[in-house]
């Protein structure tokens, strides 16, 4: 088996959101999750391996069923997180074929932004804006938690993470100003690549 090992971030400070922050929650809460889904699949792999356990499983309550759901939280716990890393580090200069998609999609870019802010508020753990190869269009998706408000098909290009660990010892309550922040740190050049491949 394959193991997950943590990405570094790849920058070294924010504007508005500290470094302390981002030790929190790069080191050891994304870490854990890496941690959390090798340990998961480990014990997939030898289920898988002996039998043990396959013939009691069922929807209401196996080792199996929670396997599957710690797998799904984990995993997207670890993707959701370094979408969210890979595109800060910028200087918020929103240029590149991205833009242009988005202006021509909502009319405006800044009507994006606060669609997309707005949704940030609205929900409880993150806000995506994917690629739909159902649709074949751009949309914003947002989720409660890893693991729930996802859609299949989706390919993601910029993730926010609203919940309460990438903002409350910077900003306290004050999301709106942590969002706020996060598009001053955005990386437009890593966001219009992830774009260009999303859309081939």
């Amino acid at each position: 088996m394959i193991k997950f090992e943590p990405k570094p971030l790849p920058f070294k400070t924010l504007t508005g959101i500290s470094d302390k922050t981002m030790m929190i929650h790069h080191d050891k809460l994304y870490a854990g999750y890496v941690s959390k889904l090798n340990e998961v699949r480990e014990k997939l792999m030898a289920m898988n391996e002996t039998g043990a356990g396959l013939d009691t499983a069922n929807q209401s309550y196996s080792d199996l069923r929670a396997l599957r759901d710690a797998e799904t939280f984990a995993a997207n716990g670890v993707y959701l997180h370094e979408y969210y890393f890979d595109t800060l580090g910028g200087a918020g200069q929103a240029t590149g074929s991205l833009v242009d998609a988005l202006t021509e999609k909502y009319g405006a870019l800044e009507k994006f932004m606060a669609f997309f802010s707005a949704t940030g508020m609205a929900v409880r753990g993150w806000v995506v804006l994917c690629w739909d190869t159902q649709e074949k269009k751009l949309k914003i998706y947002g989720c409660d938690v890893h693991n729930q408000g996802g859609v299949w098909g989706c390919l993601p290009i910029l993730v926010l993470d609203v919940y309460e660990h990438a903002y409350f010892i910077d900003y306290g309550a004050d999301r709106k100003t942590y969002i706020a922040d996060w598009w001053k740190n955005l990386n437009w050049e890593k966001a219009n690549e992830l774009y260009s491949q999303t859309i081939k």
